[in-house]
């Protein structure tokens, strides 16, 4: 991540601010604000009550995280599915053991504590990648979970149902042990992908980031548990779950722009925390888009595969505006194809597709004012939306309002292709608006 941070300031994409920012709301309120208007990485060089430099919205634009992996950002799904197979190779172990570095250790009160949302019940970590085990298997996994700040000792986490830290920890309870793991704050680039994508349960993510980063992952021990982590993750918080313990966590506001109320969640018993020389604190504002892009990247590359592997004519596929609306852009290749389509989504999907929606191969799936235009010019309300009730979807979801599926086919009608041909205007990408206009 400091490699890629440099590099972006030294082409000028970077924003550094030098004036103190209070991590008490303020540094939040100027993130959403910068983020808004630029959508630009920004770098807080002056942190109230802490050393640490903090640095956000590093991942935040699609361009940026498949310049990170080499592809092409039109191409993404596609790319990053070929890239990401469990088949690939980076030509060797993805594993090597690093060279001695420097690392100082220090409290946790002394990185910086960030109170991002108005009601939100204490600091919190956001962008901390967890790294544990399995263990039964050793199988090794990356995820991200919402920490609450307590104490230099103690730090309260959501672990949400089905995610595979959850059923680490589970497994771990019914051992009558706790469960060490580490979380990475400032970890290798890939690893942020990985991190997010939904893997199968038997595969290790950071054997998936060598393969994205095309070479192994150098790694060292940690100090406090039997855990190794990157190398260059520029803070690292070691620690164990507790057994059978749950105490208050929240209200935190989330990713979906509500505030998650007080619950009973998982307690991590903080052991050390270990900092690189010159550390910098990588800070995630939830429902930004660098914490929700990257969802809905994996998720986007999720159903592309596997719709991919199952039916003809897949295009491309996004989920816009929010990660629970997947669209897919497809070649109808026989009537009642698009249907066929929405139907897989939901198989390939089971949590996230809400909405599906299908358009053409001429449909912009990145621009919502085109798929909207698709829906309302392709679409019969009565024919080709199709709802699907009293389906389950967002795991975590108690009062069912996220049950139910929408099914959307703005496609053509099959058989009427010729009669929905867009209209052009000749020429119309050969003007320069300079040519004509003194102020263009």
């Amino acid at each position: 991540m400091r490699n890629y941070i440099a590099r972006l300031k030294e082409r000028g994409d970077l924003l550094v601010v030098d004036k103190e920012v209070d991590p008490f709301h303020e540094l939040a309120a100027v993130t959403h604000a910068a983020q808004k208007r630029w959508g630009k990485p920004i770098l807080f060089n002056k942190v109230k009550g802490t050393r640490f430099p903090v640095v956000t919205n590093v991942y935040g634009s699609r361009e940026r995280l498949a310049e990170i992996i080499g592809i092409d950002a039109a191409d993404f799904c596609r790319q990053w599915s070929n890239l990401a197979n469990l088949g690939g190779s980076v030509g060797g172990p993805a594993f090597v053991q690093s060279a001695d570095e420097e690392l100082i250790e220090c409290k946790l009160s002394e990185l910086p504590l960030i109170t991002y949302s108005d009601r939100d019940a204490a600091p919190y970590f956001t962008s901390a990648m967890f790294i544990a085990k399995d263990p039964e298997t050793g199988v090794g996994n990356l995820s991200y979970h919402r920490s609450m700040f307590v104490s230099d000792q103690e730090l309260r986490c959501r672990l949400a149902p089905r995610h595979h830290l959850t059923i680490y920890h589970e497994k771990a309870e019914k051992m009558g042990k706790p469960l060490e793991a580490a979380m990475l704050i400032g970890a290798p680039s890939t690893s942020f992908l990985t991190a997010a994508a939904p893997l199968p349960y038997d595969v290790d993510e950071l054997e998936v980031a060598a393969r994205l980063k095309g070479s192994p992952i150098a790694m060292r021990k940690c100090k406090h548990i039997d855990l190794e982590v990157p190398a260059d993750t520029e803070i690292v918080i070691e620690g164990r779950f507790l057994p059978n313990e749950r105490r208050p966590e929240g209200p935190f506001g989330e990713f979906m722009g509500y505030y998650v109320p007080e619950g009973p969640n998982a307690v991590f018993e903080v052991l050390g925390v270990t900092v690189r020389k010159d550390a910098v604190f990588h800070s995630i504002l939830c429902g930004s888009a660098e914490e929700v892009l990257t969802l809905e990247l994996s998720v986007s590359a999720n159903i592309y595969q596997r719709l991919s592997a199952a039916l003809p004519g897949i295009l491309d596929v996004t989920c816009q505006p929010f990660v629970n609306h997947a669209i897919v852009k497809m070649d109808t290749q026989f009537e009642g194809h698009a249907r066929q389509v929405m139907l897989a989504t939901i198989g390939a999907e089971p949590i996230w597709a809400k909405i599906i929606t299908v358009v053409d191969p001429d449909v912009n799936i990145y621009d919502m004012d085109d798929v909207m235009w698709a829906t309302l010019t392709r679409c019969r309300p009565d024919k080709d939306m199709l709802i699907i009730p009293e389906t389950p979807s967002f795991y975590r979801d108690e009062q069912k309002d996220h049950w139910g599926r929408l099914l959307i086919d703005a496609t053509k009608p099959f058989h009427r292709k010729p009669e929905f041909e867009r209209k052009k205007i000749r020429l119309a990408d050969q003007i320069n608006l300079s040519d004509w206009f003194d102020n263009a």
